[in-house]
């Protein structure tokens, strides 16, 4: 029964791994729901880069290409001006859920078996000693004695 108990408890599939399993599975969620919005955003300056000529220009621009027409005077240390690029993403591994092992479970289980049974063992030791050392228990109650069975008393079938 102590095994069980703290096998559903700590156990590798007990209470505590599983909340522990259901925080990661938010956590996954979490980073999926932004990897989507991250999705979204390159497939908006996807589309604007294919369809739209002036946006492709002003991308251009930033990486430092002119038109024909155009000069640049470029200042040493400036360096190119860089936008806010999309991260895409970041890879958000599963931590392992934390549990006692099985062994420890049995191991603890014993432990706490053998104590009770110590502790059961004890108090009917003290009770004895008890009622062995009162006499004036002894008095007022009279003997301790044990019924004897008689033949008559036992039923045949």
């Amino acid at each position: 029964m102590i095994y069980a108990s703290l096998s559903v408890l700590f156990g590798a599939r007990g209470i505590s791994a599983h909340q522990q399993l259901e925080g990661e599975q938010q956590k996954q969620e979490a980073n999926l729901e932004n990897l989507k919005y991250i999705n979204q955003d390159l497939e908006n300056t996807m589309n604007s880069l294919l369809y739209d000529r002036d946006t492709l220009t002003v991308y251009a621009r930033e990486q430092g290409y002119a038109s024909g027409e155009e000069r640049f005077i470029r200042i040493v240390g400036l360096g190119l001006s860089q936008k806010h690029r999309t991260s895409p993403g970041a890879v958000l591994v599963a931590a392992e859920p934390q549990y006692t092992p099985d062994r420890s479970l049995r191991i603890i289980a014993l432990a706490v078996g053998l104590s009770m049974f110590a502790c059961m063992a004890l108090s009917d030791f003290l009770k004895y000693l008890r009622v062995r050392e009162d006499p004036a228990d002894q008095a007022v109650t009279g003997p301790v004695t044990r019924p004897v069975e008689s033949a008559s008393m036992k039923v045949s079938p």
